[in-house]
C-alpha cells in the first residue's frame, strides 16, 4: 500500500469516535420487553456501532485483536473498538429484545438471528463514500443494500412488519469531517469551507434517511458530531496541548445546528416517522471538563497506550495499558471504554426510549 494510502487508512481510525453518546444521568428502568413493540435493533454507521463488520476486510480499522474486548464476557475480541460493550449492546439489552446486537457479517449469524436486529456499521466509515474508500471499508449506501438484502431474506409480509416497527440507530459524519478536511484535506478543493462540505454531508444523510424510510423504517435515533477538537489523539496532533481546539469544536456545533434543522424538516415531510436527534457533543465536552462528575480520573488519554495514539491496528497489547479501564473515558485514542457507553446506555433509554415505543 503506497505510504499516503496507509497514512489514510490510520488516520481514519483516529476520529471514529463516539457518535451515539448522551448525557450520563441516573440509569433508568428500561421498558420492559412487554411494553413496547421494538422487535429489532438496526444499526449503520461506524466504528462506535460496528461490533465486527470490518473483521473480514483488508483494513487497518479493525479490533479483533488484543487488547480490545478484554473486558467482554470471555475476554474475547470481537471486533468492538472498546475494552468491553457497545453503546447499543446495552440498548437491546435493556429492551429485552436479546443480549448483544451481533455485527451483520459475524460468523454464524442466521436470518432468524438478524431478524431481531444486527449493526450493520463498519469502523471508518462516513457518509462521503471517498472516507470509507479511502479506509477500504463499507459505505453507507452498502450498509444500507445489505439491510434490504436481510428483508428479503426474511421474506412478506415479516419483513414488512420488522421493518416499520424496529429501531434505528444511526451514528457517523465524524470520520468524514476530521479525515477529509482537517488532518487529510481531501476534500478542501471542492470545498472551500467546513460549513459548504458540512452541508454536503447533511444532504447526503438526509437522502439515506429517505432510503431506510422507504424501506419501511420509521423510528430513528441520530447523533451528531461530538467536539472532535478534544479527543485525545487531537490534543497529541497538536503538540500534546491540554486544550481542545476550538475551530474544530465550532465547526462540529455548527455541523450539529445544520444537522438538527435537518431531521426537523425531514420528520414534517415522512408521514409516521420519528427522527430524534441525539446530542453527544455536549455531554462529551462536560465530561473532558469535569471527569470526576462521571467517575473517571482521566479522560485525556486512552487507556491502550497510555498517552500514545493508538487505535484499530495501531493498538496492541505490546503498548502500554491501564491498568482499571472504568476509570478511563477513552479505550484508544478516540473509542470510548465500557464504562463510557453503559453510563450512557442508561441515559439513552430513559430519554429517547420512551419517544418511540407505541
Amino acid at each position: 500500500m503506497a505510504p499516503r494510502a496507509l497514512l489514510a487508512t490510520a488516520a481514519v481510525a483516529f476520529f471514529l469516535a463516539m457518535l451515539l453518546l448522551a448525557p450520563p444521568l441516573q440509569a433508568a428502568s428500561p421498558p420492559t420487553a412487554a411494553e413496547h413493540d421494538i422487535p429489532a435493533v438496526f444499526a449503520f454507521g461506524d466504528s462506535t456501532l460496528d461490533p465486527g463488520n470490518n473483521n473480514g476486510l483488508a483494513t487497518l480499522v479493525r479490533a479483533d485483536h488484543a487488547p480490545y474486548g478484554r473486558d467482554f464476557p470471555g475476554g474475547a475480541a470481537t471486533g468492538r473498538f472498546s475494552d468491553g460493550k457497545l453503546i447499543t449492546d446495552y440498548i437491546v439489552e435493556s429492551l429485552g429484545v436479546k443480549e448483544l446486537l451481533p455485527a451483520f457479517h459475524g460468523s454464524g449469524v442466521t436470518v432468524a438471528e438478524a431478524a431481531t436486529g444486527v449493526s450493520f456499521a463498519s469502523g471508518g466509515s462516513g457518509i462521503d463514500d471517498l472516507t470509507a474508500q479511502t479506509a477500504m471499508v463499507s459505505t453507507f449506501a452498502s450498509q444500507i443494500a445489505d439491510f434490504q438484502g436481510l428483508l428479503g431474506r426474511i421474506g412478506q409480509p415479516r419483513a414488512a412488519e420488522i421493518a416499520n416497527k424496529s429501531l434505528y440507530v444511526v451514528s457517523v459524519g465524524t470520520n468524514d469531517v476530521t479525515m477529509n478536511y482537517f488532518i487529510l484535506p481531501a476534500r478542501t478543493g471542492s470545498f472551500p469551507t467546513i460549513d459548504e462540505y458540512s452541508n454536503y454531508l447533511i444532504g447526503r444523510l438526509q437522502g439515506y434517511l429517505q432510503s431506510l424510510y422507504e424501506l419501511g423504517a420509521r423510528r430513528f435515533m441520530v447523533a451528531g458530531l461530538p467536539p472532535v477538537g478534544c479527543l485525545p489523539v487531537t490534543k497529541t496532533l497538536n503538540l500534546g496541548s491540554s486544550d481542545c481546539n476550538a475551530d474544530q469544536n465550532a465547526a462540529a456545533e455548527r455541523y450539529n445546528a445544520a444537522l438538527q434543522e435537518m431531521l426537523g424538516k425531514l420528520e414534517a415531510a415522512s408521514p409516521g416517522a420519528t427522527l430524534a436527534y441525539v446530542d453527544v457533543y455536549t455531554p462529551l465536552k462536560d465530561m473532558v471538563a469535569q471527569p470526576q462528575k462521571y467517575g473517571f480520573t482521566d479522560t485525556s488519554r486512552g487507556c491502550c497506550g497510555n498517552g500514545l495514539p493508538a487505535m484499530g491496528a495501531l493498538c496492541t497489547s505490546a503498548l502500554p495499558q491501564c491498568q482499571s479501564p472504568s476509570q478511563f473515558m477513552f479505550f484508544d485514542s478516540v473509542h470510548p471504554t465500557q464504562a463510557t457507553y453503559k453510563a450512557l446506555a442508561d441515559h439513552i433509554v430513559q430519554a429517547h426510549i420512551p419517544k418511540l415505543i407505541n
